[in-house]
């Protein structure tokens, strides 16, 4: 019976063997989920990383537990088995790990990875055994070497798996999963050493060849600190990494979130920009975008494409407007939308380009087919509108127009308006095709609109002032600011013409924002003269609806050194009941900075009392058309007394405009107006001619630079 030499362990290195072995499982899973979350570069960085520190980790478990092993003969361990041993550890990790961090892992490739990382780190083991170079040569037991060896498949197999299992694990169990599986990759790789070694006999009288090398407590501490120091050093790294990973997924996403809103605030803007607001209909800007596309469309496809624009104007909703008030105009506005809408064939582009305005675009119809369109339009428009439970009727004017066939490409909207308003001349309720002898009205609108966009700077606007007559005192107490186009080739052009113009087609806003200017500037004129007047303005609906308008009145009065008393701002009493969120907004941010305000042909329109004591307005203008019938109208005269009556209990001043003969301003003056306007008294004129025109009649007043009564 052979002899054999009695071997011991020494508990403590043992134990950090197995440490060793816990740690280096945990950083291994760490660097396994590293490799799933990283690009491809990086997941080969830290590829060559884990298969370093995996390697490192159970060769050093190995090593350690080989520095454990004590027998009664001096040990030691050759230097190029050694390496040969973590070399083999390393690439079965490195293999292992590569398959680990495959994206999809089947059975066959985990049992491929589980042999080949088993069978390798069983290499490493028997040839570090082996490093120890014994004489004679150690005796194996062969069951507990076949024992390692499947211990060994078995923990490659079951690490493997972990790899596969923890990569998919989410975020709130990851680092208890990571321990746990630390733990069984632990003992299952001790438990294949220390089976090996237990499968190893040493023959008495045995020697080890390779004493004196890599052997003593020296080695041991060197091995444990060095590995320790990698280990270490590489988890540091990778959560170091993993944070910033994190971090820039965060940023990324949040980024990605930022530019999501952005683009749906832009879609926003863009949605804005080219809707109506109300009906949610394409604007003009939208409609001339399709109609410009649609024309290159046709010219692609030949002149077999047909196409045609119909202006769509409703007849009776001012009336209704007035009458009804904002929000009813508003839901007949809407309304009728939706009825066009329902009648045009698809693909046409329905589109509300003014107050009662509508564009219909028809592609691939001639004029047969708009014709058709339009009737059904007209029939659609003449339904009735429910209104408060009531019913109202409106009807609707329409012009065609066709291309190629009537007009140029260029000229289809002025031409389909053109034969629009022929509609209304014949009555309305009814459509029109553009006829040649139309296309005086469409150039004469086109070259106007054009000419308008430069009047202002080509100095082609001015303003002429009406003076205003104080009653009591029989002087001026101001004037009103009235806007004047003098076209360079067709002269003067009525304001009722190019101001309707204006509104149409979006210039309003510029040119009134001219007359605020201009009005400043010539106070302050005059305020160099010696002479403090007040000048009323009007303004548009179209300008209250700006939200800085007080703003820019306020900038320009401080610009030009005006106190804000001396301008009185006008708004015509339909203007000021048609949208009255907007009407208050400005006349309060008016009232704040001290401009005067005045309600201008006051009983033309629907007014709510109680909304109208309201308002920080400070005069009622009485509308000329009940001056003109005052001398034969007891009604006129009656409603120009409640009026009067009206205005003064509310502490309003009244203006009388209009006013022409000596016998309205008599039946005024009785009836208690406090100012006078009109032919009368005075046309308007420019403001050279309104200085004379002082001096004429206040030559004291005028010569003196004193203020008009009222005017401060």
């Amino acid at each position: 019976m052979n002899s054999f030499l009695r071997v011991s362990h020494d508990p403590g290195v043992v134990a950090a063997s197995f440490a060793i072995a816990l740690f280096a499982s945990y950083v291994t899973l760490d660097l396994a989920r590293q490799l799933r979350h990283s690009t491809r570069q990086v997941a080969l960085a830290w590829w060559a990383a884990g298969s370093l520190v995996m390697g490192t980790g159970v060769w050093s478990m190995h090593f350690l537990g080989m520095q454990a092993f004590a027998l009664p003969i001096p040990v030691g361990f050759d230097s190029r088995l050694t390496l040969l041993s973590w070399l083999v550890a390393v690439s079965a990790s490195g293999m292992a790990l590569r398959l680990a961090s495959r994206q999809r892992v089947g059975r066959r490739h985990l049992a491929f990875g589980a042999g080949v990382m088993g069978l390798g780190i069983s290499a490493m083991h028997y040839i570090g055994m082996g490093a120890m170079r014994m004489a004679p040569g150690i005796v194996w037991n062969q069951a507990l070497v076949a024992l390692s060896v499947l211990i060994s498949l078995l923990a490659s197999a079951t690490a493997l798996c972990l790899f596969n299992a923890f990569r998919e694990a989410g975020r709130a169990h990851r680092h208890l999963l990571q321990g746990a599986a630390a733990l069984v990759m632990a003992v299952a790789i001790f438990g294949m050493h220390y089976t090996g070694m237990a499968a190893a006999h040493f023959a008495t009288g045995s020697v080890s060849l390779s004493a004196g090398e890599l052997s003593g407590p020296g080695m041991t501490a060197l091995v444990l600190m060095a590995t320790l120091l990698l280990l270490v050093s590489t988890l540091f790294t990778s959560v170091l990494d993993a944070r910033l990973q994190s971090t820039a997924r965060r940023l990324a996403q949040s980024l990605q979130e930022s530019n999501a809103r952005l683009q749906a605030a832009n879609d926003e803007l863009q949605k804005r920009a080219l809707s109506d607001a109300l009906t949610g209909l394409p604007n003009r800007l939208h409609f001339e975008d399709r109609l410009r596309e649609a024309l290159q469309r046709h010219h692609g496809a030949g002149p077999q494409t047909q196409l045609a624009v119909l202006f769509v104007d409703l007849d009776g909703f001012k009336p209704i407007n007035d009458s009804f008030g904002h929000a009813a105009g508003d839901l007949i506005l809407c309304r009728a939308a939706e009825r066009l809408l329902h009648e045009v064939p698809s693909p046409a582009t329905v589109a509300r380009v003014g107050g009662d305005e509508f564009l219909v675009l028809l592609e691939g119809a001639g004029q047969a087919e708009a014709m058709g369109v339009a009737q059904r339009l007209l029939a659609t428009l003449a339904q009735p509108f429910g209104v408060s439970g009531k019913p109202v009727q409106i009807a609707g004017s329409i012009g065609i127009a066709a291309y190629p066939g009537h007009s140029e490409g260029s000229k289809l909207v002025a031409s389909a308006d053109a034969a629009m308003y022929a509609a209304k001349r014949a009555g309305g309720g009814r459509y029109k095709l553009f006829e040649p002898h139309m296309e005086s009205d469409a150039a004469w609108q086109l070259e106007l609109q054009n000419a308008l966009r430069g009047a202002i700077e080509r100095n082609e606007l001015a303003l002429h002032y009406q003076p205003k007559i104080d009653v009591r005192q029989s002087r001026s107490s101001g004037v009103e600011a009235l806007l004047r186009w003098n076209h360079p080739v067709h002269g003067a052009i009525a304001p009722a013409v190019f101001i309707a113009l204006a509104e149409r087609f979006g210039l309003i806003g510029k040119i009134g924002n001219w007359v605020i200017e201009e009005a400043c500037r010539q106070m302050a004129e005059w305020a160099a003269q010696g002479l403090r007047m007040r000048v009323a303005i009007n303004l548009s609906v179209h300008q209250l609806r700006e939200d800085d308008l007080a703003g820019r009145i306020e900038n320009a009065l401080r610009a030009h050194g005006i106190d804000a008393g001396q301008l009185l701002c006008e708004i015509t009493e339909t203007v000021a009941m048609e949208d009255t969120r907007a009407t208050q907004h400005t006349f309060d941010g008016l009232a704040r900075i001290g401009v005067y305000l005045s309600i201008d042909d006051f009983g033309t329109g629907y007014s709510s009392l109680n909304y109208l004591r309201h308002l920080p307005a400070r005069q009622l203008k009485i509308d000329s058309s009940f001056v003109s019938d005052l001398e034969h109208s007891q009604q006129a005269r009656s409603m120009v007394g409640a009026v009067v009556g009206l205005a003064h209990a509310l502490g309003l001043s009244v203006v009388a405009e209009g006013v022409e003969t000596q016998g309205q301003r008599d039946i005024l003056l009785a009836a208690g107006c406090d100012e006078f306007q009109g032919f009368f008294f005075a046309r308007p004129m420019p403001a050279s001619v309104l200085m004379a025109w002082l001096q004429a009649r206040h030559p004291h007043d005028a010569g003196n630079g004193l203020a008009p009564t009222g005017a401060a």
